[in-house]
């Protein structure tokens, strides 16, 4: 019999939802399928008493996310000892009109991570690292490219940050106005809203015998970004 408490994060003040708790969620599954279906996130930290927050790509490795960024960054020079952070993503549903503003709201999907974030120092792993940087979101990518420089490799810093605590909130209702304001004269209705792939632009540099490779097929104009992202998430870590 699956364990309920082993599959799901633990539950304290930080991450638990406190309003609407039916829209939290805090199993391993929910989480990591909505941290998978997404490339961008907020890092969220403090310095010296000044909050920042800052949007980078991510991608995860079972309970652990990693992010990159320069080198001369604030936020990764001060997590280098392993900082209290926490990483959001949220995917945008939908716009709800409602007949009372107080009703107006969005359908989202949304995911708070907690843990202590520090720089990668281990030269293999932060090699390792750098190579999923690329092939998390485009598998088997960096195989084909011209290596990083030395250089190149010393100005880009790794972050690593094993998830401590998260939850998951959703709302998933459409309009939601109150019994009585559904008699009212009022035009309401939900705008789905979602981000879409565009068609492919290559670069006008190409060599002329250069082709798009089969393994960007996933990539494909009119296809819903996450839906491409979860798939290559998928087969990059199998």
């Amino acid at each position: 019999m699956l364990d309920k408490a082993a599959s799901s994060y633990p539950i304290d003040k930080t991450n638990r939802v406190k309003r609407r708790h039916d829209r939290g969620f805090y199993d391993h599954a929910t989480v990591h399928a909505l941290l998978d279906a997404a490339a961008l996130c907020h890092v969220s930290y403090v310095v010296d008493g000044q909050p920042y927050c800052t949007p980078t790509l991510f991608w995860r490795e079972e309970s652990r996310l990693y992010w990159h960024g320069s080198s001369a960054s604030r936020m990764l020079r001060n997590q280098s000892e392993g900082e209290p952070a926490c990483l959001t993503v949220t995917h945008l549903d939908s716009l709800v009109l409602a007949r009372c503003g107080f009703n107006h709201s969005a359908d989202y999907r949304s995911v708070m991570a907690f843990g202590r974030a520090r720089l990668v120092e281990d030269p293999h792993e932060k090699e390792r690292a750098l190579v999923m940087m690329v092939d998390r979101f485009f598998p088997g990518r960096t195989a084909g490219l011209r290596q990083s420089s030395k250089q190149e490799i010393k100005a880009t810093a790794v972050v690593v940050m094993d998830i401590e605590r998260a939850s998951a909130k959703i709302r998933a209702k459409g309009v939601a106005d109150d019994d009585d304001d559904y008699a009212l004269p009022v035009y309401a209705e939900r705008l789905p809203v979602s981000t879409v792939i565009g068609a492919p632009e290559p670069c006008p540099r190409l060599l002329a015998d250069v082709a798009r490779p089969t393994t960007l097929s996933g990539y494909r104009g009119g296809r819903l970004l996450e839906e491409a992202l979860a798939e290559a998430y998928a087969a990059a870590y199998g």
